[in-house]
């Protein structure tokens, strides 16, 4: 049985399966990765054995495709997996997300009110996340992979991370409660559905992204 004195980043660390079970739960496994399980469900109020037979079930039904441990990967391969898969992702998706979401709230926004909301929300993330990745690109991966790196310039730039992934946690909160769990109204066009579909895939990257960055690479220089 899942130990539920383990913190829910170790979990997802060592079972990436079980990210998506987090995720519909809204149980933050990234900024605040590390809580225990057994109190992370006391503060969503959920059933501890609940929540641990979906984790459970999670696990026993992983397929063989599933990602390898990313704590083996050298720092320049960490960084490499951030930025072709998740950082590549996002600079496709947020335009996509962007003009959709516009759509939908011109179209539907006088019928349902929570579009005009949403809409906002993700131009939050995009006002938050552009820039994020550019500074990651540009200053912080480069200092990270550096044969001697510059300590200050590390200490300041993985404070500016983690402060800027607390604010993009926020986002990804009041989206998720927004769109109340991302489920659409019977009347909802298949523009609408897109939309909502594609902002719970982009709340799951950015998730995973945001964990391997918290929790795997950011433990590597933390102490430096």
């Amino acid at each position: 049985m899942l130990d539920p004195q383990l913190t829910v980043a170790r979990i997802v660390l060592d079972h990436s399966e079980t990210a998506v079970v987090f995720q519909k739960n809204r149980i933050d496994y990234c900024c605040k990765g590390g809580v225990s399980l057994l109190d992370a469900c006391a503060e969503r109020g959920l059933a501890i054995g609940a929540l641990v037979a979906e984790l459970e079930r999670a696990m026993a039904e992983r397929s063989g495709a599933a990602e390898g441990d990313p704590r083996e990967l050298s720092t320049a391969g960490l960084v490499g997996h951030i930025v072709a898969k998740h950082h590549e992702y996002l600079r496709k998706a947020l335009p996509f997300v962007t003009g959709l979401s516009a759509k939908v709230r011109r179209v539907h926004g006088e019928h349902d009110p929570r579009l005009l909301e949403l809409d906002e929300i993700v131009k939050g993330l995009v006002d938050a996340l552009g820039p994020h990745l550019d500074q990651e690109e540009q200053t912080l991966f480069p200092e990270l992979m550096r044969k001697t790196p510059d300590r200050e310039v590390i200490a300041r730039e993985l404070a500016s991370m983690m402060t800027d992934h607390l604010a993009v946690g926020a986002l990804l909160g009041r989206l998720r409660s927004t769109t109340a769990d991302f489920a659409t109204p019977e009347w909802a066009c298949n523009s609408y559905r897109t939309l909502f579909a594609e902002l719970e895939r982009l709340e799951g990257d950015v998730l995973r992204h945001v964990h391997l960055e918290n929790h795997v690479l950011m433990p590597r220089f933390a102490a430096s």
